[in-house]
C-alpha cells in the first residue's frame, strides 16, 4: 500500500475521532435543590421525567458531597405523626426525623443541618435511584427487591407489622369477621400485597379501595366509604390519634406481615452506607452502655476501654482507634449529645407521655427482659 494511501486513511480516522468527541455531551454539573413533589401531586405527574436539572451525583463519594454542601438531604414521609411530621412551628419532628438529625450530627457536627424532603410512597425508589436524597428514612419496609433496586438498607430502627383498623361498631375481632368487608389500602406499598396474601390464606373474600397517597386513604375510611383501613400498626396508631373520636376505632390483634423499617442509602457507595449503618448502630450501642444526652460528656472519663473507644477517646499510652468511617473520632459524642440514644429517640416520639404510648416490644435491646431485637456489633 502506498504512503499516500496510508496518509489518506489516517486523516479519515482522525476526522472520525474528532467528530465523535465533539458529539459527546458534557457531563451535567447541575445541582437540584428543589424540594420533592408534595404529597397531593397526581401520581402520573410525579412519575413524569423531571425537566429541572438532574440531582447532583457525587464524584468523590456522597460523604464528601454532603460535607461540601454543608447539609444532609433526608427523604421522609412528612405527614406521619410520631415519625416525621411538621409541628405548629414548621419543624419536622418524629422518630424518623431524629435519625436524619443523627446522621447530620455524625457527618457535619450539626444535627439541624438537614433538608427534609417529603416523599410519597411512589417517589421513594426514584429519589434514591437518582440521588435526589442522601438517605431515605421514611417508614420503608426492607424487602429483597427494594434492597437490590432502590438502595442498601441499614439496620432496622423499628420492627413493625401490618394490622387492620375498623370501626368499633362493626364488631370485628378477627380477620374472618371481615368477610365481605371493604378495606381501604394505599397502592405502591407492601401493604396492598400483604392484604391480598393474608385473606387468600384464610380463603376469605374482601373488597378493596385503593389510593395512590396515604391522606386520601384515611379520608375515605373516616368518611365510612370502607369498613376498615390497613397499614403498619405504628401508622394506624399514629393516625388514630388525629381522628375526631379515636375511641370509635379498634386495631385488630392480627399481624399480617413483618415490616422491618429503617434507613436506606443509595446503591453504589459503600463508604456512605457504612456511615448510615454505624450511626444507626451507635444509638443502640449507646443505650446498651447507658450513655445518653445527659451523661455523654461525663462518660468521656470512663474507665471502660470499650466506652472510651466508642466515644473517640484515646487513653494515654495507647494508639488512636481508626474506625475507617471517615468521620471525626468523637462523632458519637455529637450524635448522642445532640440527638440522644435509641431509647431517648423512641421515648421522645413514640413512648410514654406521647399520644401514641407505644410499648418498645421487639424494639427493645437484646439484653432486656423480655429481650428485643436491637443488637449492635462490637465497635472495635
Amino acid at each position: 500500500m502506498s504512503g499516500s494511501r496510508l496518509s489518506f486513511i489516517a486523516l479519515i480516522v482522525l476526522a472520525l475521532v474528532v467528530t465523535a468527541c465533539g458529539d459527546t455531551p458534557p457531563a451535567s454539573e447541575g445541582v437540584s435543590q428543589e424540594p420533592a413533589a408534595s404529597l397531593d401531586v397526581d401520581p402520573a405527574e410525579s412519575e413524569a421525567p423531571a425537566e429541572s436539572q438532574a440531582p447532583e451525583q457525587p464524584s468523590e463519594g456522597r460523604l464528601a458531597l454532603v460535607r461540601e454542601r454543608g447539609e444532609l438531604i433526608c427523604g421522609v414521609n412528612g405527614s406521619l405523626p410520631g415519625f416525621s411530621f411538621l409541628d405548629s412551628d414548621g419543624n419536622n419532628t418524629g422518630f424518623d426525623a431524629d435519625f436524619c438529625r443523627a446522621v447530620a450530627a455524625a457527618v457535619l457536627g450539626d444535627s439541624e443541618a438537614v433538608d427534609f424532603r417529603a416523599l410519597s410512597a411512589d417517589q421513594r425508589g426514584p429519589a434514591l435511584q437518582t440521588g435526589e436524597v442522601d438517605v431515605l428514612i421514611r417508614n420503608t419496609t426492607w424487602t429483597v427487591s427494594r434492597d437490590t433496586a432502590w438502595g442498601l438498607f441499614a439496620p432496622t430502627t423499628f420492627y413493625d407489622g401490618q394490622a387492620i383498623m375498623v370501626y368499633a361498631d362493626v364488631g370485628a375481632e378477627t380477620l374472618e369477621d371481615l368477610a365481605g368487608a371493604t378495606i381501604c389500602v394505599q397502592t405502591g406499598t407492601t401493604t396492598e400485597l400483604n392484604l391480598a396474601d393474608a385473606f387468600s390464606r384464610i380463603d376469605v373474600e374482601i373488597d378493596t379501595q385503593t389510593f395512590a397517597d396515604i391522606d386520601p386513604t384515611y379520608q375515605a375510611y373516616e368518611e365510612e366509604r370502607c369498613d376498615a383501613v390497613t397499614s403498619d400498626r405504628s401508622q394506624l396508631v399514629a393516625r388514630r390519634t388525629a381522628f375526631e373520636n379515636p375511641d370509635d376505632h379498634v386495631i385488630l390483634d392480627a399481624v399480617l406481615s413483618k415490616e422491618p423499617l429503617g434507613p436506606v442509602a443509595p446503591l453504589g457507595d459503600d463508604e456512605w452506607f457504612n456511615v448510615i449503618k454505624w450511626v444507626t448502630l451507635a444509638t443502640i450501642q449507646a443505650e446498651e452502655f447507658g450513655i445518653d444526652s445527659t451523661n455523654v460528656e461525663e462518660s468521656l472519663n470512663s474507665d471502660d476501654p470499650s466506652v472510651l473507644r466508642f466515644l473517640g477517646v484515646t487513653p494515654e499510652g495507647t494508639d488512636p482507634f481508626d474506625s475507617g468511617l471517615g468521620l471525626e473520632p468523637d462523632w458519637v459524642v455529637d450524635v448522642i449529645g445532640q440527638v440522644g440514644n435509641y431509647a431517648e429517640i423512641y421515648d421522645r416520639n413514640l413512648g410514654p407521655g406521647t399520644p401514641f404510648d407505644l410499648e418498645r416490644g421487639l424494639n427493645s435491646l437484646w439484653t432486656n427482659d423480655p429481650p428485643g431485637l436491637l443488637y449492635a456489633p462490637p465497635y472495635r
